[in-house]
């Protein structure tokens, strides 16, 4: 199947999967429902469960289990963007082309529509059965994770630089390549791989999300450009890429519609 249908197909999968997770417009208090629907419809690029379902598929996994880890995973992440677009974090008006949630429905809503977001995540989670998806995804998005670089963010933001190397490569690890590190490896979990291939997995989506990061600071001219220039930038989120598909050698031709994922990234990620 070719890697774009590949890509709109799973996404149908998804957006199902999550109209039927999230709570109806029409349920009360009806204002926090439709918060919660506006911020996940419609949606990006449905990226990370993408990679879940790759990963999964890697690891010989079939049908429709890794269902509700994926869909929990874009939930956290869409939770993620409402609480970081917020005044208080980075002050974003718009996001995917329409008003933030807050600047919509007025802060106080948008904060409790990213914790109803949490929490439905894990409860969708919940579904798989596996209590160690549950512990790696709560570790993804706690301090140790994109709380941890949010925090870091901001505390770069207050001291009003730039940041050095170190702070701008702890930000990118924790509020980006994390969630794509749990996608993948979720994947492996859910079928229960090998301890070799779940962490093969995670090396891969680390360095993918990694990559990621580093396209996004191309597009917006931030975080890594205004250190080391375009040119370097590029020329490292490419050798990230290339890194991350290396580790997929342990699982042959399985890996492929990962591999073919990590060469999108390399065209500038243009799906």
């Amino acid at each position: 199947m070719d890697i774009k249908k590949y890509i709109l197909d799973k996404k149908k999968i998804i957006d199902r999967a999550l109209d039927r997770y999230l709570p109806s417009c029409s349920l009360k208090p009806q204002i926090i429902h439709r918060a919660m629907r506006y911020s996940v419809f419609p949606g990006g690029k449905r990226i990370r469960p993408i990679f879940a379902i790759a990963g999964f598929e890697a690891c010989g996994g079939k049908g429709n289990s890794i269902i509700p880890v994926a869909c929990g995973i874009e939930l956290a992440h869409s939770y993620t963007l409402v609480h970081d677009d917020m005044p208080c974090m980075d002050d974003d008006n718009f996001r995917r082309g329409k008003k933030t949630c807050h600047k919509k429905y007025g802060e106080d809503i948008a904060l409790l529509a990213g914790d109803g977001l949490l929490t439905l995540a894990f409860q969708v989670i919940a579904e798989s059965g596996s209590i160690k998806a549950i512990k790696e995804i709560s570790k993804a998005v706690g301090t140790r994770g994109t709380i941890g670089g949010q925090v870091v963010d901001i505390l770069k933001k207050r001291a009003e630089g730039r940041g050095q190397r170190a702070e701008i490569e702890y930000i990118n690890l924790k509020k980006t390549a994390v969630l794509f590190e749990v996608a993948v490896k979720s994947g492996g979990i859910i079928k229960g791989a090998s301890k070799l291939e779940i962490n093969a997995l995670g090396n891969f989506g680390r360095d993918i999300g990694l990559a990621f990061q580093l396209f996004d600071d191309l597009k917006d001219k931030d975080g890594y450009v205004k250190l080391y220039g375009e040119y370097l930038t590029k020329e490292k989120a490419r050798a990230l890429a290339n890194k991350a598909k290396s580790y997929l050698k342990i699982f042959g031709k399985k890996a492929d519609k990962l591999a073919q994922l990590g060469d999108l990234m390399l065209n500038n990620f243009t799906f």
